[in-house]
């Protein structure tokens, strides 16, 4: 099946930022990000939640999407991801709830069971409960948002005759997506819960590789539950970073992935592997992200829209590699050449053009046919005029 081009294009904020950088001026920077972002025409952003490690800066990424909301107008936030095992699901719904009135239906709810292990180790979660917690608290959120009162007591969370007092600004409920990345569980909860979906790892082979899978059982627990999923509503996350020429991509991110590279072996022995992010060199060579040029970068488009057979929105992963100079211009090359050329928004431009060109032969001998005419009857008048003074 032939799925028309519409994709759009945001940004997928952990955030990484270095440890040798002020910490105000980083989140400051953020919000500056969110405003050229808004102003260059990227539809959304998503800003994720983490408590340890010092790289991901943001524990509340809510609060961030309230201030970033205030300075922007059209760019849709998102969460992405509030771990959802780290609170009472009564009280986040109900501060998604808020956060809907305050971006008047802006935000959107990302939700995932929590990326970094040191943050569940620090609250006494076993990384092993961690998804099961997340569907759970999932369906309480969906069934708060649904006007439902529920009493519940688990070894997680106590809820008695629990409500919201507050109705969504967003009619029936707040806008949610799930991260899925190589597991099943987040493709069955988008379906069970007719929600997003967001491929967090399509810039891995591991996660690439189980795209279609991941959407196909998304289809097929929707359908069991009398939805259909929706394309427009899936998002592939993936590194790029765009310049005039790869030589100057990878000089610009150099040095900041070699911080970066500090940071994710200390997360994990086996480095950036598992988001895509092996080396710079090895963005490239595994094609499922870029550091090089626009053109290079339409490639991997092309790629993963065979591979899904369309999607909604790609989430480039936002990241500190290169200066904000350079940052900003690839963000722009993304939105002004990339875009524009994959969804073929161009098209008609080009085929005026070219009609044109075929015709400008004729065309311009009719402006110039017309401009002698006007000339002769400006003549012709004149003489008119004259005749009529002799007489």
């Amino acid at each position: 099946m032939t799925h028309a081009r519409n994709l759009k294009a945001g940004v997928f904020l952990p955030p990484f930022h270095p440890t040798d950088e002020d910490t105000t001026l980083l989140m400051e920077r953020d919000i500056a990000l969110m405003q050229w972002l808004d102003q260059v025409g990227f539809t959304e952003a998503w800003i994720g939640e983490h408590h340890s490690g010092g790289f991901e800066i943001y524990g509340c990424p809510e609060m961030f999407i309230a201030s970033a909301a205030m300075v922007t107008k059209n760019i849709r936030l998102g969460t992405g991801v509030i771990s959802v095992p780290y609170h009472n699901p009564l009280i986040l719904a109900d501060r998604i709830c808020q956060l809907d009135h305050q971006t008047r239906g802006r935000a959107m709810f990302g939700f995932g069971p929590g990326l970094l292990p040191s943050d569940a180790m620090m609250l006494g979660i076993d990384p092993e409960v961690q998804r099961d917690r997340m569907i759970e608290g999932i369906d309480i959120i969906t069934r708060l948002f649904d006007g439902e009162i529920i009493t519940k007591e688990t070894d997680w969370y106590t809820l008695k005759n629990a409500r919201l007092h507050l109705q969504p600004y967003t009619k029936p409920r707040p806008y949610m997506a799930i991260a899925s990345s190589v597991t099943p569980n987040g493709g069955k909860v988008a379906g069970k819960h007719g929600i997003g979906m967001i491929s967090v790892a399509a810039g891995a082979r591991d996660g690439y590789d189980a795209l279609d899978t991941n959407w196909r059982l998304a289809n097929e627990v929707s359908a069991a539950h009398g939805r259909e999923m929706k394309r427009s509503e899936w998002r592939l996350m993936a590194p790029f970073h765009i310049a005039d020429t790869r030589e100057q991509a990878l000089a610009n991110c150099r040095k900041g992935f070699e911080k970066w590279e500090v940071y994710a072996y200390s997360v994990s022995p086996n480095g950036g592997a598992a988001i895509g992010l092996p080396s710079l060199e090895g963005i490239n060579a595994n094609g499922f992200g870029c550091i090089g040029t626009p053109d290079e970068a339409l490639v991997v488009l092309e790629r993963f829209w065979e591979k899904t057979g369309g999607f909604g929105t790609i989430l480039l992963l936002a990241h500190d590699f290169a200066d904000w100079e350079a940052t900003k211009r690839s963000y722009e090359l993304f939105a002004n050449y990339v875009l524009p050329k994959f969804n073929a928004t161009n098209q008609w431009r080009n085929a005026s053009m070219g009609w044109l060109k075929e015709n400008n032969v004729p065309f311009a001998q009719k402006r110039n046919d017309a401009m002698m005419h006007t000339i002769q009857k400006h003549f012709a008048e004149e003489e008119k005029k004259k005749a009529h003074a002799a007489e």
